[in-house]
């Protein structure tokens, strides 16, 4: 049966090439980067050539790379990290309601007893786009962080980080902002843009699993979420994660030299998947803006049918998608980021997330479009809610 894979935003294949590149750090330069001896400095050698191939991507300088876990380590580094240091102590941070769980459950975390943050959270419109004036006038004299993120993972809604950069950096605030959907797929610069701290996961650009990043911009004052040794300039202890970091970055060093044709393609593929499920089935609707998204996110709401039967079904098919973040699946409550948007429950159950991945070709994209309206159809003939729609 034909397998085809659109859940790009939960995760990524590996890379041939990554998986060629990390080969030799399981075995055979195996050492720690922190020995003295030779597998140490190959080791150490690999470490520092990757945080200067990340560095180069971002338009930053190797001194501000810190390797971490992954998004939510790296968000979390971020948040608490600023907060929890000697420069700012208890504060206020900005951020919106549509961010990732990693940037709303630390927020809640750092408003718990013993923390005493305040957080202010700014609603978006129907779009999903956060207003910068907003988020101007949110800011207090205690205002210590704003972090919003760039991309939407669930919508892929782009917000205007240069704008909201801007505003901060005015206001002499720090600015944080989670890429970890964008980077790949949207042209970041720091050297342009005022981002004071930035988010990255491997295994959204077809790195390993279980490594990130997080941009410190230099002079930024942040307190370790772990300590023991002095790895990654004291920031976050634990022996590094060479095969992996590797990994990483020759994922980054080739979603760089493809980023064009990769953009061009999955744009291409997203409008033709938008267009032609809308042409064919009634009733369905694109969630998010329109044309400030993501190259390769479509969200699309079925009106009368419940996505979870809606990926089932399509599963059986051999199409993979998703009915919102994987980090959120096994919750039953409705998508946090549909709710803040003003849709009702029953509309938000019948969202489904397509996101793709530079693998898929425009017969994948010919198949769903063929097996939809079949889909849809049966689903809403069972419907209770449906009145008869086809």
């Amino acid at each position: 049966m034909k397998r085809i894979y659109l859940d790009h935003a939960a995760t990524t294949a590996v890379d041939s090439e990554v998986m060629q590149a990390m080969a030799p750090y399981f075995a055979e330069a195996f050492g720690n980067a922190s020995s003295l001896h030779s597998f140490g400095k190959d080791a150490s050698y690999a470490l520092g050539a990757a945080r200067q191939a990340v560095a180069d991507a971002l338009g930053a300088d190797t001194g501000e790379i810190f390797f971490t876990s992954g998004g939510t380590e790296s968000d979390n580094l971020a948040l608490k990290g600023v907060m929890m240091s000697g420069q700012a102590g208890r504060g206020h941070i900005i951020t919106s309601t549509i961010e990732h769980p990693a940037i709303l459950n630390t927020c809640k975390y750092l408003e718990s007893a013993g923390h005493g943050c305040d957080v202010t959270y700014i609603p978006v419109g129907s779009d999903g786009i956060v207003d910068p004036g907003d988020v101007a006038d949110a800011i207090r004299d205690d205002t210590k962080l704003i972090s919003i993120m760039h991309a939407n993972n669930e919508i892929g809604t782009i917000q205007p980080i240069a704008r909201i950069g801007a505003i901060a950096r005015k206001n002499g605030v720090l600015f944080h902002t989670d890429a970890v959907q964008s980077f790949g797929k949207l042209e970041i610069d720091l050297r342009k843009i005022p981002v004071d701290m930035l988010s990255l996961s491997s295994h959204k650009i077809y790195g390993p699993k279980g490594v990130g990043a997080l941009y410190v911009r230099d002079g930024v004052e942040i307190a370790p979420l772990m300590h023991g040794g002095g790895h990654e300039s004291g920031l976050r202890a634990g022996t590094e994660n060479v095969a992996g970091i590797v990994g990483f970055a020759k994922a980054v060093t080739l979603s760089i030299e493809r980023f064009a044709p990769d953009c061009a393609h999955l744009t291409k593929l997203r409008d033709m998947l938008i267009t032609g499920t809308i042409d064919a089935i009634d009733d369905v609707h694109l969630n998010g803006h329109p044309t400030e998204r993501l190259p390769n996110n479509a969200n699309l709401r079925f009106d009368f049918v419940e996505g979870e039967a809606m990926l089932l079904h399509l599963d059986v098919k051999g199409i993979a998608v998703s009915t919102g973040s994987a980090c959120s699946s096994a919750s039953s409550e409705p998508s946090h980021v549909l709710l803040e948007l003003g849709l009702a429950p029953n509309e938000i159950y019948g969202s489904i997330r397509f996101t793709l991945g530079r693998e898929n070709t425009e017969e994948e994209v010919l198949y769903v479009l063929d097996v939809l309206p079949e889909i849809v159809g049966k689903l809403r003939a069972i419907s209770p809610i449906a009145g008869g729609k086809r």
